[in-house]
């Protein structure tokens, strides 16, 4: 019988291993376990955690010192797997039937049911959506069974990665394992294009040029106006709030309020189970941060008169969470 995997069967973290299949499979197994992995990719390398696994994905934003919560690139193996995810329109289609495997992201409407997480998606009721063209990538993905959540693998704000070297540098114990493929082929990240109206619009030029792109479409690309901006986090203050009212470093609540809480707090007795929630009363910071959008979610259900929220430090991965509730919180135009 064969026993179960150890990160001590691949030696001290953050280690360069090679590619073949055996190096594969335990970096696979690495991400089954809710690790991050240095993945190879035509583009630049990533920072793959499993992307239906919350607390693995907020363990991106935490080893990457991402400033805010924005949305991540998923990674799977084929159009099939994507359409199990996304909602593709015609266009959408198109695209991935001509660019997939390639360098081309595409960001359509989530699809009911789908268990990539709401954190890999920031909370939005959009993915963003990719197959890679790398070999080693593409192996690893079908290795984890499960689509792969993998923004560039530096810390945020330096130099993309281009060579196993570069993530080991940035990263090092961060990360569980990286897999050496050599240097990536591309070498600049994935166009993105948006598919969620018409015409398409690009978010991100890249790999695939926008000529190309407009080929095939036979007409130009949409510019990123106010009607796309909201799918990109960070670019407008009130950003996907609530319906409630949202009030933050709240420590005196109203029998009113729906509880987001945080830490050690106890429920008060004015207020009835389902209107309390506690996003890790052990204050784990990666926790609360898996359990942020379905948290605020489930309150907002609730149609409370508002939803108070707890104090919750501003230390790593208690950054973000609060840059989420402060435009949760904005007002509302």
């Amino acid at each position: 019988m064969s026993r179960a995997f150890h990160q001590s069967d691949l030696g001290p973290r953050g280690r360069i291993i090679g590619h073949d299949p055996a190096d594969i499979a335990a970096a696979a197994a690495c991400l089954q376990a809710g690790d991050l992995v240095g993945m190879p990719t035509e583009t630049v390398y990533g920072l793959a955690a499993d992307a239906t696994n919350g607390e693995a994905v907020a363990a991106i934003y935490e080893a990457k010192g991402r400033p805010a919560f924005n949305p991540l690139i998923c990674h799977v193996a084929d159009l099939a797997e994507a359409e199990r995810h996304g909602l593709f329109n015609a266009e959408a289609l198109r695209l991935a039937e001509a660019f997939w495997p390639g360098p081309l992201t595409i960001v359509a409407p989530f699809r009911p049911g789908s268990a990539v997480s709401d954190l890999a998606r920031a909370g939005l009721d959009s993915i963003a959506l990719r197959v890679p063209a790398h070999p080693v990538a593409r192996a690893l993905i079908a290795a984890a069974g499960r689509p792969l959540a993998a923004p560039s693998a530096n810390l945020s704000g330096r130099i993309s990665p281009t060579a196993a070297g570069d993530v080991a540098r940035d990263l090092g114990e961060r990360v569980a394992c990286i897999i050496d493929a050599g240097v990536c082929d591309i070498g600049l990240e994935s166009t993105i294009v948006s598919c969620l109206a018409h015409p398409v619009a690009m978010l991100r030029p890249g790999g695939v040029p926008r000529e190309s792109l407009e080929a095939l479409l036979g007409a130009a690309l949409g510019s990123t106006t106010r009607d796309i901006l909201p799918r990109s986090p960070g670019l407008l203050q009130s950003h996907y709030a609530p319906f409630a009212p949202v009030r933050i470093n709240v420590t005196e609540f109203q029998p009113s309020d729906s509880i987001l809480a945080f830490g050690n707090i106890k429920k008060p007795t004015f207020i009835d189970e389902a209107s309390f929630v506690n996003l890790s009363p052990n204050s784990n910071l990666r926790q609360a941060a898996s359990r942020l959008f379905t948290s605020l979610r489930v309150l907002d259900a609730r149609q409370p008169a508002a939803i108070a929220v707890a104090p919750i430090p501003s230390t790593g991965l208690g950054e973000a969470i609060n840059d989420r509730l402060v435009r949760a919180a904005a007002p509302r135009s």
